[in-house]
């Protein structure tokens, strides 16, 4: 697989980084807070998260009973484009669109890993990974969603050619980085007429055996950055490449 060119028209709508930990049973939401004072020039909108559980009970009659209890905070940069979450099951760094460059991306989420984890102090890092969801948005009409796409469902000759939506799955294991690809293509609602919209949302994450010190674990985040890269560029086609070049 070919590494991910530089495109002026990047489809890239989000980018997220998600490191998954086990904390210590004394770090509790008002620990997490703490991330503000470091933040608040650039990340001033404060939002709490919840996590809401139900319970169903059966016997003599039946009943339901819902709980809500707080998880971590999001944190949302002054211009709308970048959002912290710092969670009790970890932390996650998003930016939207417009996406300058993996460098700046990794830099920003590389700082605020460093304030999140000075705060909580980690037990063990569960889970890592990079995700990337793109949209292409392709003139119509559109004779064969092929000529764009070379990951794309195949319908049987003896079925009508034409679509008008659909969803695919793959779960691509990696071993030689005990990763697993997760590749989610779908039609989704175009931002103009006369366009088709197609989500190509490539999730790539280790589970097992993660790198728990700071160098391995942005250094494994690299390489998970750079097969993502090679997954994007797997899946399209130079007629692709030509409308976001």
């Amino acid at each position: 697989m070919q590494a991910r060119k530089y495109y002026s028209r990047t489809p890239i709508t989000e980018a997220v980084i998600d490191i998954r930990v086990e904390l210590l049973p004394e770090v509790q939401p008002d620990v997490l807070v703490q991330v503000q004072s470091s933040i608040q020039a650039e990340y001033p909108e404060l939002e709490n998260m919840f996590i809401l559980e139900g319970l169903m009970m059966v016997g003599d009659s039946v009943g339901a009973r819902a709980n809500q209890s707080q998880i971590g905070y999001r944190f949302v940069s002054s211009d709308q484009k970048q959002i912290l979450q710092t969670r009790l099951d970890g932390f996650t760094f998003s930016r939207l669109a417009p996406y300058e460059c993996w460098e700046k991306f990794r830099d920003e989420a590389k700082r605020l890993w460093s304030i999140y984890e000075s705060l909580t102090n980690p037990k063990t890092i569960v889970r890592l990974a990079v995700r990337y969801i793109n949209r292409l948005d392709i003139p119509l009409p559109v004779g064969d969603l092929k000529d764009y796409l070379r990951t794309f469902p195949e319908v049987s000759a003896d079925l009508p050619q034409g679509l008008s939506g659909y969803f695919m799955q793959l779960q691509i294991p990696q071993d030689n980085l005990g990763a697993i690809i997760v590749l989610n293509e779908t039609i989704v609602p175009p931002p103009v007429p006369d366009i088709v919209s197609v989500l190509l949302d490539i999730d790539i994450f280790k589970e097992r055996n993660t790198p728990n010190n700071e160098v391995e674990i942005w250094g494994f985040l690299e390489q998970l950055h750079k097969l993502a890269d090679e997954v994007f560029e797997a899946c399209i086609t130079e007629r692709t490449r030509e409308l976001i070049n």
